[in-house]
């Protein structure tokens, strides 16, 4: 069991105008695990994970990564922490005029002080990693969408971050390529050591791979479930979660506040 506390979320609070998208929300992610963020559309998940890479700032609340407070620290604290994430996007936000090689190469040339010769061996050993030795002179163009989703992580991998975090990672794809590219995230997992934070609504890879799942709701504008989403399928004490998760989601589902009106 995981138990050193990587990244600290407490009381936080994000709003958009007057617009309040998540309220209080309060949560730990721990060194080395493998978590996946879900909920309904509308429900924070990509708003949260914007702030956890620290894209945004929160109206209030803390974002703690690795010790540095991203939400009050200095300019010089805030560049260090986020040498530490590696991101996968949802559509891979590859160069189109740049060839694999380069699109990877870019982040290491960027930070460190390699030679090109080690540049280019390092990108090359990225590549292979997942599982695409060979292709580093393709374009974007040229690679099909299972193909994309592996140069896009092998970039998120480039400088050996210590938190990655994936958005819709097998989006798009049919279910063999999805589920290879979920043996490959947890492979990543297992072997590299990094913690991995998924935005996704995909079951299989929820079910698949999923250490932890949080869960969000539109409506209460926070947390609605945490822990093992297998448990949570058939025991969570929320009908809609257990809907959400046994694909049962109906056109007009209760929210989170009806539901606990009904049960009073």
């Amino acid at each position: 069991m995981k138990t050193e506390v990587l990244i600290k979320v407490r009381d936080l609070v994000v709003k958009y105008g007057d617009n309040l998208i998540l309220d209080n929300v309060s949560f730990d992610v721990f060194n080395g695990e493998l978590l996946f963020i879900l909920g309904g559309s509308g429900s924070g998940k990509t708003t949260l994970v914007r702030h956890l890479m620290g894209l945004d700032r929160p109206f209030s609340g803390n974002i703690v990564i690795d010790g540095i407070d991203l939400t009050s620290c200095s300019d010089a604290d805030f560049r260090k922490t986020l040498r530490k994430i590696g991101i996968l996007f949802q559509g891979s936000a590859l160069f189109g005029s740049m060839s694999l090689a380069e699109n990877i190469a870019l982040p290491i040339q960027e930070f460190s002080r390699l030679s090109p010769d080690a540049v280019h061996d390092l990108v090359r050993m990225k590549l292979c990693r997942v599982g695409l030795g060979g292709v580093e002179n393709y374009r974007p163009h040229e690679l099909s969408g299972g193909m994309k989703k592996r140069a896009g992580l092998a970039r998120a991998l480039a400088l050996n971050p210590k938190i990655i975090f994936l958005d819709e990672p097998t989006a798009g794809l049919d279910p063999v390529l999805a589920s290879e590219i979920d043996e490959l995230i947890l492979n990543i997992n297992k072997n590299n050591g990094a913690t991995m934070i998924v935005v996704t609504h995909e079951l299989q890879s929820i079910f698949g791979i999923a250490e932890r799942i949080i869960m969000l709701d539109k409506s209460i504008r926070g947390i609605i479930a945490e822990g093992d989403p297998r448990f949570l399928k058939e025991h969570s004490d929320n009908p809609y979660v257990r809907r959400f998760l046994n694909r049962q989601i109906e056109s007009a589902p209760l929210n989170a506040h009806e539901q606990i009106e009904n049960r009073v």
